[in-house]
């Protein structure tokens, strides 16, 4: 369970470019909920993001996790239970690396290695088996380095190794925008799967409509720091992109685009 309370965030303070982007902001995130989260450019859904990660700080209120305050907890710590998927499959992965390392070095993440080796290839049949269900073709290449991968093969084996350990939360950041159609739709119903298999509570920032409406179990639109639209159970699935899109254009030619 996330709760943010009574956010303040501003960006600039004391320049002419003082912004601020929230003030008072408050959101509340079952367990289990799948939130899919759309607005227009500098709406706040990445800084949202940001926030809940500890990548950035706030200036007031409060972030709670299942009751527990962590707003002053550095970012390292909250990663060991937060995974996170980037728009670029760079940032996701080591490209200089083998996939055999990658996954090793997923696999121990927030375990301490002491003078042990970093890969232990007795579990390279696991390992198999884990990328066998992405059906990507990647159970056969462990000893082949990321950057040779293609940007979907990239981005599934970053969303694998972003949940390989327990995590509360697992955060995609525009994590099929960078892709081609084809590849996206592949990867967002390989993201579907893994938030059902492993019953995670996700949050994914997207500008794509059709998957915000399509997947996950509630969507919310932001504006200039605030949400203008949640929707969640059947108001969610009775929902349509051409409903979403109108709000858009509302808001639009509100702000005089």
């Amino acid at each position: 369970m996330l709760d943010l309370k009574g956010i303040h965030k501003y960006y600039n303070p004391g320049t002419i470019n003082e912004l601020c982007l929230f003030r008072d902001f408050s959101l509340h995130i079952e367990d289990g909920e799948f939130v899919a989260v759309v607005g227009s450019n500098g709406s706040g859904k990445t800084s949202l993001l940001n926030i809940i990660c500890g990548s950035i700080p706030v200036d007031s209120g409060q972030i709670l996790v299942n009751g527990e305050d962590i707003t002053n907890q550095k970012e390292y710590k909250r990663m060991g239970s937060i995974g996170r998927v980037f728009q670029n499959p760079a940032l996701g992965t080591c490209p200089s690396m083998t996939i055999l390392e990658n996954l090793s070095l997923a696999e121990h993440k927030g375990k301490p290695y002491g003078l042990s080796r970093g890969v232990d290839r007795k579990k390279r049949s696991h390992y198999q088996e884990l990328l066998g269900a992405l059906n990507l073709r990647l159970e056969d290449k462990l000893d082949v380095k990321v950057g040779s991968l293609s940007g979907g093969q990239r981005q599934a084996l970053a969303l694998l190794m972003a949940t390989m350990t327990p995590v509360d939360f697992l955060i995609l950041d525009e994590h099929t925008a960078a892709l081609d159609p084809k590849t996206a739709e592949v990867n967002m119903k390989l993201t579907d799967q893994i938030v059902r298999e492993k019953k995670l509570t996700s949050i994914m920032v997207t500008h794509n409509l059709r998957y915000a409406i399509e997947y996950g179990s509630r969507i919310l639109m932001m504006h200039q720091g605030k949400v203008i639209l949640d929707k969640s159970g059947q108001e969610k699935k009775d929902l349509k992109v051409e409903d979403v899109l109108a709000l858009f254009n509302e808001i639009s030619i509100e702000c005089g685009n």
